[in-house]
């Protein structure tokens, strides 16, 4: 079997050359400097999570390698904001396009609609670039995955984002990742999805979550269905619950985060 994170990576690294020729990084950094002279923040996902009572991370997410379509005529400027009115903690967007039918111009749909919550840039961000979209389309925070980052690369784009007001949420999936935790991101998340198979096990953050400091922001990712993993989730130490697909097959994604979120204790 192909791995998919290898694939994914090797597309990106082609892609930000291609958005680096379209607008150079000098470019684009000038914009999110303009941005934070003129006093523009986005709100803490950390604080949100940390203060939730239910810690729910609902995703906009349209499409995906494993599944194909989820929701191909889903609608950034309207999914997002039910999500809000409906109680989630923070959003999720994902802005990758070509595997998962992505843009920034959602997070972007998402602000202009009259989302307020902390929104996270889900993409694959092996370059500072990248970084500087996400703050320039109005994300509060920036996934980081240890698998496709070199420790050292990795604590640069946390200290890139921290410049710039925003936050980091680094995932990991197995023991050997486990040290990238010493730099100090914002939150640390367990992804249960392998993304080299993308075969998903929610068992991964049950087994990974005592070897987490237990002071951190903890967030559990992918393949969370039900109201009583969340319970599971929350008593063995997590702050946070990523589910995306779950909710964006519903025929109405923000009533089933409502219905889903009742259903907790």
């Amino acid at each position: 079997m192909k791995d998919v994170l290898e694939e994914i990576v090797a597309w990106k690294r082609e892609e930000v050359v291609r958005l680096k020729e379209v607008m150079p990084q000098k470019t684009l950094q000038v914009r999110v400097e303009e941005l934070l002279q003129e006093g523009s923040q986005v709100p803490s996902m950390r604080q949100a999570l940390m203060q939730s009572s239910s810690g729910i991370i609902a995703e906009f997410k349209r499409k995906s390698p494993s599944k194909g379509w989820i929701k191909q005529d889903g609608d950034a400027a309207k999914i997002p904001l039910s999500y809000q009115q409906h109680g989630a903690a923070a959003l999720s967007i994902l802005t990758d396009e070509h595997f998962f039918g992505g843009s920034d111009r959602y997070v972007v749909s998402a602000r202009k609609s009259g989302v307020t919550l902390p929104v996270l840039y889900k993409n694959f961000i092996i370059d500072e670039y990248q970084v500087f979209q996400a703050r320039l389309c109005g994300a509060s925070a920036v996934l980081l995955i240890a698998a496709d980052l070199q420790k050292h690369e990795c604590k640069h784009l946390i200290e890139v984002a921290h410049d710039i007001g925003m936050e980091v949420l680094l995932e990991m999936h197995g023991e050997e990742e486990l040290e990238y935790v010493e730099l100090e991101p914002d939150m640390c998340g367990i992804n249960n999805r392998n993304l080299g198979t993308f075969v998903t096990d929610v068992a991964n953050s049950f087994r990974l979550s005592d070897c987490l400091p237990r002071d951190v922001c903890k967030v559990s990712e992918s393949g969370i269905s039900s109201p009583e993993t969340v319970n599971r989730l929350r008593a063995a130490g997590f702050n946070g619950f990523l589910i995306g697909e779950n909710f964006m097959k519903a025929a109405d994604p923000g009533g089933s985060l409502g219905e889903f979120i009742s259903s907790l204790l």
